[in-house]
């Protein structure tokens, strides 16, 4: 991945879900500059602010190499980032007219395939805050979920955590079995319900997704609970990934924050069409940028 003849040209990637943002700055010639990372990008929420994260985290690379922040005009730009498909969320994101040389910019789950493919027919599922797939076959892109947290993100952190407080609050009411999980959530909010409206009320998606850890590390004690929680995950993460399979995909990336956790729960047929991704969203991103500017 380079640029010809470009020792003025630089590549950057940024890869942004939900949680967090990651960016990787390299040289025209593939060398790596620096790195950052940064807090939730996901632009259908508040684009401007993304805009103004990234490029904070562009010129925390660029002060860090030694290079002045002008630099920006040399950049070349990729941004997958959460968000994305949606149309005014682009648009708003866009018009926060960041100073680089060129901007190419998609969804995060677009990234993460030509991350993980480089550009071949492949199919990748990220379930981490939350959740999105997307198969790519000849070109044609398929995409199963990903439509916001309000209506789905089914199988992700955000789901996990959510229902793991909307059940924790069912076994106060005495609607269901009281488990250690449901205590350790309610003790948390200090047996309180009016408390835990009050933080749901302004919760964010990734404060959601933060709970997923201690469901699993749950789960694993065998709590009931727990695994209800996660089983249910797993049946939805694997509706997505039958979909993307069915679509004619010949392989399968699973990839985000709760990926890990939730691969043994998933069936067989599925785990083993999985493959490990050749490179990062990252790099993904950072060869849209490498294509916008002509490299190869």
């Amino acid at each position: 991945m380079f640029v010809s003849g470009a020792a003025d040209t630089f590549l950057l990637g940024v890869d942004g879900g939900g949680t967090q943002c990651r960016l990787r700055l390299r040289s025209g010639d593939g060398a790596l500059v620096g790195e950052a990372s940064g807090g939730p990008s996901n632009i259908r929420f508040d684009p401007e602010t993304v805009a103004r994260a990234i490029l904070a985290g562009c010129h925390a690379i660029l002060d860090r190499a030694g290079l002045p922040r002008e630099t920006t005009s040399l950049i070349h730009a990729g941004f997958g980032l959460a968000g994305a498909a949606q149309t005014s969320a682009r648009e708003q994101f866009l018009a926060s007219r960041l100073p680089f040389r060129s901007i190419s910019l998609d969804t995060d789950a677009y990234a993460a395939w030509l991350g993980a493919f480089g550009g071949e027919n492949g199919a990748i599922l990220i379930v981490g805050t939350g959740s999105c797939g997307l198969s790519i076959v000849n070109g044609e892109r398929t995409y199963v979920g990903g439509w916001g947290a309000e209506i789905s993100d089914e199988g992700s952190g955000l789901a996990i955590g959510r229902e793991a407080i909307r059940r924790a609050l069912w076994a106060h009411d005495g609607r269901a079995t009281m488990t250690a999980l449901a205590e350790t959530l309610l003790d948390g909010f200090g047996r309180n319900p009016e408390m835990i409206i009050d933080w749901a009320r302004s919760a964010r998606p990734a404060d959601f997704a933060r709970l997923a850890p201690l469901v699993f590390d749950y789960a694993n004690q065998r709590d009931p609970l727990a695994i209800s929680l996660v089983e249910t995950a797993a049946r939805d993460v694997t509706r997505i990934a039958e979909r993307l399979l069915s679509a004619g995909a010949p392989r399968l990336c699973l990839m985000g924050g709760v990926a890990g956790a939730l691969r043994p729960w998933l069936p067989p047929y599925v785990t083993d069409r999985i493959v490990p991704a050749a490179a990062d969203a990252t790099e993904g991103a950072i060869l849209m940028a490498c294509r916008a500017a002509g490299g190869n």
